[in-house]
């Protein structure tokens, strides 16, 4: 062969320049150097014919004869490189180089089937390399033109036929179609057929064959395939004698084969021969062979089946000898020979235990990787390897980064094996498994969803035919069932079941996984069975059959058996809890026994069987009753945890059941022992987990909840703190999106609920409302468990709500208990009980705010549960008691007459000797005398007189109602009195009256209405016969003296007795009238404490008090006690604001005293709020009740006032306190009564000073009425004559009280000085200021003094009080509404605030609020954040709801209501252009309750105010010239100066505005 190449390289040197055809030459050497390189193998020899083959068909342009050889020789020579190189551009190349010649090479041309046949094997050599399967399929194609062109009797036809073959077998391998297979048989059968016996390639034929047929049989599992193969190789190795180079070959692929006949048959003869056929191959591979390696390979392979089916330790030791002895040899794919050793070492680890075998294994696997780096073809397999040790090691050892690096190592196997490759789907299911482990041990949702992904994507990947596809199926389906136990929902145990079926149909009997599908399947439909979403009956049944299969395949002696029993057992057990068929318990009783017969004493199972038996008897127990099941169920519990010792992975488990089946017993039979045992079984349980257990919170509230039991039953007030405590714990493991926190957030509110009921801790019951809130807001609408939330968070706000009166909480439960309501459809057993708390709930509200649409709802409510015809007297006497109240409140008589009827309702249900049946009685005997007087139908009265004797009839003496009967018939008699006058029924009332006051001693709740019921007797008696009995007189009014010793709570019946005092000791000119009116003040002082904030309940005792104050004045000025009369008017007046002073100020400032005042503050809100429930008339609480509160409430009172700076804590001020109120000038209280009108000028150095006025109570009512009627016409066309009707009122008002009082002023303050008119009743209403003769040459008041006004004196004092602090910056506000929600506009309110901002801008730091930002929020805000104000809007007075007075904003108005919660920061000023804003409650006057009062109240000490409308043009004026006014020549503004310059800017403009707008505004304050 060198001399033929020397000679061609010679014949081309010699070839002339001019020659016409050089490439002859190139080619022939190219084609002498290709030949050499396949004799010797040297690859410059291939690399110099390449060359000269590209230069010679580089002489052979297109058209050229032999460019056709030349693309194939140079195309030839490619592929031989690439074949000895690999490099992936040069075989492209190729490919190329023969597409080109096949181009030039026409059907019918002699060399197309060679050209076709070389195409077909370098495309399909690509796809080896680069796995496009288009390469594959082109390749086919080509292979399949070549073979057509050959004859059947063609020498090359076998060839072609085996060329087709291999290439459709590698589509075979990753496609998976089994037609392809098919087609590869018959291929290898027809080139068999062209080889007959002698011939020399017979052998390969045969060999072809069989690997086909084995193939065959992997896919479709035909053992007839097998067996076919089997002999085929048999025949080939035949045909390769000892010294044939392939029979190594052939006794390699005949031990495998055998090696899978024995996989499925179990023959161990056949095991048997492929060791020898191994041996046999190995000892034709001489040390130096370089098959020596694989051999040594394959032996230790077969040698680990026999391990593996005998257990003979040494076929193990041998097998990993012989992989050593492989690696050793440097093998050339050494890193299958490293992964080989590591799962032979991976066995031995399993048989002996020894780590280090597992250390090692790992690092072969590493080794193995890094002999496969990125792009080796069997990367993949290697990572894949690396994370299976790695798991086996995480399960051994626990190591979390173990099973983290295995899961990377199987992701960068995935991302090895694109879409579209064939092993896509075994990497993606590897990946699955790996994370099921990390979930399984960490509980990590995320990595089971991605685990039910990557089986989902395995299974759609998978080939459809593949024998292992029921394994996907199995797999995807275990990961869904996973996630159903997780997250309950219902498709994915669906899904689960689906695929479990699937499964099972791809496992026909025999088949080795046929077990492990019927018992996964049976598992989810276990799971389906039990969830309370969908319950399909048919599921338990198919359950039971399908665990029956398993075991039927299972035989006696079988190790997994028990396993099967107790499948069954479990599946029978829970049919019976659905069904309760006892028999299915009964039998599975049985099977848990025959499992605990096949466990040993030191079987590590045996402690489960004891536990399932141990359930199984404990349902039994449920449905049976029979108390031996329990205590055998306990004494098998026992007996399982004895077998579970601290560290057992179900320790936990068994100590919980045996807790809950201890707390049956206790529950049944109360061994307190039994308790005690459950606690600390439950401890042992907590202290197992370790702080991050996802178990821990169960163990937290099983301990808590026990806890709280034994608290319950023993009552250890230490068990309900643990109790609380855990339940803290356990809320803090709970994620903010964990289905169990509503459940915690629920459980830790009711504990903490009942420790408040306890210890009255209010922080308790804070707590309590705010789990409670988030209890619910976990629970929206739908869940089942919200109605439980909405009543236990309306049930702790009610009882705080009773404790603090906070009124946002009465209006939360209203709200909640509605809410509750809207849950139950018209047929649910729960409605009638939510329509009565939600009617009992806004009744109470009524009572409390005295909203009449609260009862209107709760009547309505009512009726409603009456109509759902519950058997229960309760709704009637409800809905009769609302209507009772809703006729006392607008008098309409059918409401009375529907009470009476429904009160009868349940009288006849009554027993006679019911105990309730007297109090029904005496309250429709009650009614049917109001029905009475309103109807005067005797029948009525002499009913109510029937029913009452009936009543007291039943009540033996120290009867709970005895004294209710008493006074009831007492009433009634005195009704028919007044009708008859017969004096046996006055009299006889009054006995009865003493008999019940005997039974209501001081302190009881009900003396006072008996007591002046009594004296209410006396003094009928007394004017009915006034010369007979002047005992009955001096009796009468002794017994209105007790309240003057009263230490009880006071009502609003004392109230009522008490005012009954005043007036009839005033009607006879008692002695005791100063007493009287003292005593009923001090009680309107005493009951107002107690009152809420509500404006209801302060009308109601200004309808008891009207004129109160104002009569005691005068019986003070009468009598000449002036100090006294300041000091009662003082205490009669303002209640309102009164009250809610001392609400706050005092308050605050006692709270703000230290620690110990805070606490007496909040202690003192809260008894007092209780103590105002306990007196509402509606209440039904014992007398002994509001004794203990009062006591408690007297004794925090007592401490306060030990307090430094506290002495006078609630207590009325002294006239010392009061007179300095008039520190800067007199002030002039002008008084109107029935029995006087006085005007008293309180000075700040002497006495106060008298002055009679000569003008009636009645007359003042005139004249304000005269000119309220005229100033609401303001405005009218007719000024002229509104002015002069105006001043006439004012000559009278100067007549009659100014110019009295100026006379007496001008000898104590000079001219200029400025006075405060303080006034009362009607006076009120009379702008006292602007009173004068209006005469020429005369002057009116304002021409003497400059005027403000104070409601009363201590709200002077307040303001001179709440001085300035020094802001280091105050802030002016500007607020100007022009076009309000609701109103005209105003057209000046933009030109009066540019005026106001031009002259305090350059003073004070300037804001401004119009329009769209001048909203109820903005005002609201700005109030609590600036020192001054203006206000220029719309002044809306609501006269019968003075609370709801407004100043009207963009979207609505700014009540009264919101200005008083506001908390200004040292407010100083506030000018309120605004019509009305002096004008309150045209009924109670006295009051004040109107705008200007409420900005005084939120501290501004200076406000100027309006009487009545205010012109917008004028308004504008006068706002100018007030703060040119105002503003002094330091450019600095003082409040104090406010009336000053309201004087001054009127005085100003009296010529150039109307007359009643130059009076309009008043000052109030300092």
């Amino acid at each position: 062969m060198a001399d033929d190449v020397e000679q061609k390289r010679a014949a081309l040197k010699e070839c002339p320049l001019d020659h016409p055809d050089p490439s002859v030459y190139l080619n022939d050497l190219a084609t002498s150097l290709r030949d050499r390189f396949q004799e010797r193998g040297v690859l410059s020899d291939l690399e110099e014919s390449i060359e000269l083959n590209r230069t010679a068909l580089a002489l052979r342009p297109h058209g050229h004869s032999d460019r056709y050889s030349s693309l194939n020789n140079l195309a030839i020579g490619l592929g031989e490189r690439f074949q000895q190189q690999g490099g992936l551009s040069g075989l492209s190349d190729a490919i190329d180089l023969l597409r080109a010649a096949l181009a030039i090479c026409p059907p019918g041309h002699p060399g197309r089937s060679v050209t076709l046949n070389n195409l077909a094997t370098n495309l399909r050599d690509r796809f080896q390399e680069r796995g496009v399967l288009s390469d594959l399929d082109e390749s086919i194609e080509f292979c399949r033109a070549a073979l057509a062109l050959q004859s059947p009797d063609h020498p090359d036809r076998p060839t072609y036929l085996r060329n087709l073959a291999i290439t459709l077998h590698h589509r075979v391998q990753h496609r998976g179609d089994l037609t392809d297979l098919e087609e590869v048989i018959d291929l290898h059968r027809a080139a068999l057929v062209l080889h007959p016996p002698d011939h020399s390639h017979r052998h390969m034929s045969l060999n072809d064959l069989a690997t086909s047929l084995r193939d065959r049989f992997q896919e479709r599992g035909v053992l007839s395939d097998l067996d076919e193969s089997i002999e085929l190789y048999r025949a080939a190795l035949v045909l390769r004698s000892p010294d044939h180079p392939n029979r190594p070959t052939s006794l390699e692929d005949l031990a495998i084969t055998l090696q899978h006949r024995f996989q499925h048959r179990g023959d161990l003869t056949d095991l048997e021969e492929v060791i020898d056929l191994h041996r046999a191959a190995l000892a034709l591979h001489p040390p130096d062979h370089s098959d020596r390696s694989s051999s040594f390979n394959n032996l230790a392979i077969s040698l680990g089946d026999r391990f593996h089916h005998r257990g003979d330790l040494s076929d193990l030791d041998d097998a990993i000898e012989l992989y050593r002895a492989s690696l050793a040899l440097q093998p050339l794919d050494r890193s299958t020979s490293l992964n080989n050793l590591a799962i032979s070492l991976h066995d031995r680890l399993q048989k002996r235990g020894d780590l280090s075998d597992l250390e090692e294994a790992i690092e072969l696997n590493q080794a193995a990787l890094a002999l496969r780096p990125p792009g080796h073809p069997h990367r993949s397999t290697s990572l894949n390897h690396l994370a299976a040790s790695l798991e086996v090691r995480f399960e051994l050892q626990g190591c979390l980064s173990d099973i983290d690096d295995a899961i990377d190592f199987r992701r960068a196997a995935l991302a090895l094996h694109p879409p579209d490759h064939s092993d896509r789907y075994l990497s993606l299911s590897n990946l699955a498994v790996s994370l099921g482990y990390r979930f399984r041990h960490r509980g990590d949702l995320s990595s089971l969803h991605d685990a039910t992904k990557f089986n989902k994507a395995a299974l759609i990947h998978s080939p459809p035919c593949l024998a292992t596809r029921s394994m996907f199926l199995y797999n995807l389906a275990t990961s869904l069932q996973c996630r159903f136990k997780r997250g309950g929902v219902l498709s994915d145990v669906d899904e689960s079941i689906e695929l479990y079926r699937a499964a099972l149909l791809l496992c026909p009997p025999g088949h080795p996984d046929r077990s492990k599908s019927l018992n996964g399947l049976a598992s989810s439909l276990s799971l389906r069975e039990r969830s309370e979403q969908r319950c399909i009956l048919s599921d338990a049944d198919d359950i039971i059959e399908l665990f029956r299969a398993e075991l039927a395949i299972c035989p006696p002696d079988h190790p997994d058996r028990l396993f099967y029993l107790m499948n069954l057992a479990t599946a029978l057990g829970n049919r019976s809890l659905r069904r309760g068929v006892l028999s299915d318990l009964d039998d599975a009783t049985e099977l848990y026994r025959d499992a605990l017969a096949l466990c040993h004493l030191d079987d590590s199972t045996r402690s489960g069987c004891l536990f399932n038996l141990a359930i199984n008897l404990q349902d039994r127990f449920k449905l049976g009753g029979v108390p031996s099941d329990l205590d055998e169920s306990i004494e098998f519990h026992r007996a399982a945890l004895a077998l579970r010792p601290p560290g057992h992975s179900h320790r936990s488990t068994s100590l919980v059941n045996l807790a809950n089946s201890l707390r049956k017993r206790y529950e049944e039979r109360g061994i307190l022992s039994d308790a005690d045992d459950i606690i600390e079984l439950f401890r042992a349980e907590l202290a197992i987990y370790p702080p991050d257990h996802p178990d821990r919170f169960f163990s937290l509230n099983n301990l808590a909840t026990t806890l709280r039991d034994r608290f319950l039953q023993q009552g250890v007030l230490s068990d309900l703190d643990d109790a609380t405590e855990l339940y803290r714990d356990a809320l803090a493991l709970c994620h903010l999106d964990d289905s169990t926190r509503s459940g915690c957030l629920f459980n830790l509110a009711i504990n903490l609920q009942d420790r408040f009921k306890l210890g009255g801790v209010p922080s308790d019951l804070d707590e309590s409302i705010e789990f409670h809130r988030a209890a619910l807001a976990l629970r929206p609408p739908g869940h089942s468990h919200r109605s439980t939330s909405l009543v236990n968070l309306a049930n702790s706000l009610r009882k705080r709500y009773e404790e603090r009166g906070i009124l946002s909480d009465a209006d939360d439960i209203i709200e909640l208990f509605r809410a509750e309501l809207a849950i139950y459809p018209p047929d649910h057993p729960d409605r009638f009980f939510s329509l009565n708390n939600l009617a009992t709930t806004l009744r109470d509200r009524f009572l409390q705010q005295g909203v009449l649409s609260d009862l209107d709802d709760a009547i309505e409510l009512h009726e409603a549960s009456l109509a759902l015809g519950a058997d229960q007297s309760l709704p009637f006497i409800n809905l009769a008691a609302c209507l009772r109240i809703r006729f006392q409140q607008r008098g309409i008589l059918s409401d009375l007459e529907d009470a009476i009827e429904f009160y009868r309702v349940p009288l006849p249900a009554c027993p006679l000797d019911h105990s309730d049946r007297p109090f029904a009685l005496i309250i429709l005997a009650d009614d049917l005398r109001d029905r009475f007087r309103r109807r005067c139908a005797l029948s009525y009265l002499q009913e109510a007189i029937k029913l009452s004797r009936a009543a007291l009839a039943l009540c033996p003496p120290g009867h709970s109602n005895e004294f209710r009967s008493l006074g009831s018939l007492a009433r009634n008699l005195a009704a028919r009195f007044e009708l008859w006058g017969v004096m046996s029924d006055l009299d006889e009332s009054i006995e009865l009256h003493r008999a019940a006051l005997a039974l209501c001693p001081p302190g009881h709740s009900d003396r006072p209405l008996f007591l002046g019921d009594l004296a209410m007797g006396f003094r009928t008696r007394f004017e009915q016969q006034p010369g007979c009995l002047s005992s009955d007189l001096d009796e009468a009014f002794a017994l209105y003296s007790q309240l003057s010793q009263a230490s009880h709570a006071v009502s609003r019946q004392d109230l009522n007795t008490a005012r009954a005092w005043t007036a009839f000791a005033e009607h006879v000119n008692h002695g005791s009238a100063l007493v009287a009116y003292q005593t009923t003040l001090k009680i309107l002082d005493q009951h107002a404490v107690i009152l809420s904030s509500s404006s209801h309940h302060f009308d109601v005792v200004r309808e008891t008090t009207s004129s109160l104050a104002m009569d005691a004045f005068s019986f003070g000025v009468r009598h000449g006690d002036l100090m006294t009369a300041v000091e009662l008017v003082e205490q009669g007046r303002a209640i309102f604001w009164t009250h809610l002073a001392r609400s706050r100020t005092p308050l605050d400032e006692l709270s703000e005293s230290g620690d110990a005042g805070e606490s007496l503050a909040q202690e003192y809100k809260r008894l007092r709020f209780r103590l105002g429930k306990a007196l509402e008339p509606a209440t039904e609480v014992q007398s002994s009740q509001i004794l203990q509160l009062t006591a408690q409430c007297d004794d925090v009172i007592s401490r306060i006032r030990m307090l430094p700076d506290f002495s006078r804590f609630l207590l009325h001020p002294l006239f010392s306190d009061l007179q300095k109120a008039a520190e800067d000038g007199p002030v002039v209280i002008v008084n109107a009564s029935r029995y006087s009108c006085d005007a008293l000028i309180i000075l700040i150095a002497q006495d106060p000073v008298h002055v009679p006025l000569d003008i009636t109570r009645a007359e003042v009512s005139v004249l304000s009425s005269e000119f309220q009627g005229l100033v609401d016409l303001s405005g009218s066309s007719d000024r002229q004559l509104e002015s002069t009707e105006i001043v006439g009122i004012l000559r009278k008002l100067w007549a009659s009280v100014v110019s009295p009082v100026y006379e007496v002023l001008k000898k104590f303050i000079p001219r200029g000085s400025r006075i405060w008119w303080c006034p009362t009743a009607e006076f009120t209403l009379l702008p006292l200021h602007a009173a004068g003769p209006y005469q020429s040459n005369t002057h009116d008041f304002s021409h003497f003094y400059i005027s403000s006004y104070t409601p009363t004196l201590a709200a002077l004092i307040r303001a001179r009080r709440q001085g300035s602090q020094d802001s280091p910056v105050q802030h002016f506000v500007a607020i100007g509404q022009a076009t309000p929600d609701k109103g005209k506009e105003l057209r000046c309110v933009a030109a009066e605030l540019a005026v106001v901002s031009e002259r305090v801008a350059p003073a004070l730091s300037f804001t401004s609020l119009t329009d769209s930002d001048a909203t109820i929020r903005g005002a609201f805000d700005a109030l609590s954040q600036n020192q001054w104000l203006h206000l220029a809007c719309h002044g809306k007075t609501n006269r019968k709801q003075p609370l709801e007075s407004s100043f009207e904003m963009c979207d609505g108005p700014l009540t009264i209501r919101e200005i008083i919660r506001s908390h200004s920061q040292n407010p100083e000023f506030a000018f309120l252009s605004a019509c009305h804003t002096t004008v309150g409650n045209e009924t109670s006057p006295d009051e004040a309750i109107h705008l200007a009062a409420a900005m005084q109240f939120s501290g501004f000490r200076s406000v100027i105010g309006s009487m009545w409308s205010v012109d917008d043009d004028v308004a504008r004026l006068i706002v100018s010239a007030f703060y040119d006014n105002l503003v002094d020549d330091s450019g600095r503004l003082d409040c104090k100066g406010a009336a000053v310059a309201l004087h001054k800017a009127v005085k100003t403009l009296r010529k150039k505005i109307p007359f009643e707008q130059q009076i309009v505004f008043i000052h109030m304050g300092v």
